[in-house]
């Protein structure tokens, strides 16, 4: 089939700060034999969006497309008949017409071309806006939750930022396996949200001390796991409110990256430390059609609800104003962009 000579896309020139964001013009995606063609409905925005932005994550040329998770349909399949016999690809189901969510870096754009293991199908119930709130943050949930650390029935968990898009999907997962879930926000309001969405205990970090009130809910012990999004802040306090043989489960740097620090840290409780990545839980197809069947079916029997916090325009302005209301800690719950 044909497509558009251009698209629009949200792009940036270099690195730099929030209003280095534009809004342009730029040549159709080159369409690979392996690719699922989308036409975009909804992007999310993501703090990795702002890390490439500020150069902490590099792209590999400029001008560049930002973002890394859309939704949409899909106009074209794959030609590449390796491709369309593989068994993960047909039991994805995919078809033109089709509603996909997409992880995949450059795709803040009214059409993309995505290699077909990183496209995941979307129930006919579940609609592309959700898709576009959920995928990211939901993917990186279930497989943290299942292979960071195994939360069980039983645990104690503390949840870093539990109001925000990720951490409420943490808190609802923790309260549906039986968890204990402790979480930290900075205001009352949000720890309302946080409540509503399963954390057992919320702690406000600005006029609490955190790892002091950890060791008092949990009388003295300390907590099973902590999977932690701020990263510089708050990595120190972490040593001290977690169990002997608990994991840190760092998964963001929203206050800036973690500084060098000593193996001998983990000595003195034998605590277990990882940086995962959702990319390298969701390597291989059969992994993300694992993970991505895990998601949408939680989304779709309403055991996982995903909170939208605003939608942006498509426009240079919108997302400049989404990245501001991210990193400014202003949100609770989603960000996404309406394409169309």
């Amino acid at each position: 089939m044909s497509f558009p000579a251009t698209v629009e896309a949200i792009t940036i020139p270099s690195t730099g700060p929030i209003d280095i964001i534009q809004k342009s013009t730029v040549p159709f995606p080159k369409v690979n034999p392996g690719d699922v063609v989308i036409k975009v409905e909804y992007c999310g925005v993501n703090f990795i969006d702002t890390y490439y932005r500020t150069g902490l994550y590099n792209y590999k040329e400029f001008p560049a497309i930002l973002g890394k998770e859309t939704a949409g349909t899909i106009v074209a399949l794959p030609t590449d008949s390796s491709v369309l016999n593989n068994d993960t690809f047909k039991q994805q189901g995919f078809a033109v017409g089709g509603k996909v969510a997409a992880d995949f870096l450059g795709t803040h754009a009214t059409y993309i071309s995505v290699p077909w293991k990183f496209v995941y199908p979307v129930p006919a119930s579940v609609s592309t806006e959700i898709a576009a709130a959920a995928l990211l943050q939901g993917i990186t949930a279930v497989s943290f939750f299942e292979e960071a650390y195994k939360v069980k029935k039983g645990d104690t968990i503390l949840v870093h930022t539990v109001a925000g898009g990720l951490g409420l999907l943490f808190a609802q997962l923790g309260k549906r396996v039986g968890a204990t879930v402790i979480g930290t926000t900075s205001t009352q309001e949000k720890a309302d949200i946080a409540k509503k969405n399963g954390a057992d205990h919320v702690i406000l970090y600005r006029e609490e001390n955190t790892v002091d009130r950890v060791l008092e809910l949990t009388n003295g012990d300390g907590v099973d796991a902590v999977f932690d999004g701020v990263g510089k802040d708050t990595f120190d306090g972490n040593f001290k409110l977690l169990k002997r043989k608990g994991t840190f489960v760092s998964v963001g740097n929203a206050s800036g990256a973690v500084d060098p620090f000593s193996l001998f840290r983990l000595v003195e409780k034998n605590i277990k430390l990882l940086r995962p990545t959702m990319s390298n839980y969701v390597y291989t197809p059969e992994e993300a059609a694992h993970y991505g069947k895990m998601l949408f079916g939680l989304i779709e029997k309403k055991e996982l609800n995903i909170k939208i916090f605003k939608e942006y325009a498509f426009t240079a302005e919108g997302v400049q104003e989404a990245q501001r209301d991210l990193t400014g800690g202003k949100t609770t719950g989603k960000l996404i962009i309406k394409v169309a």
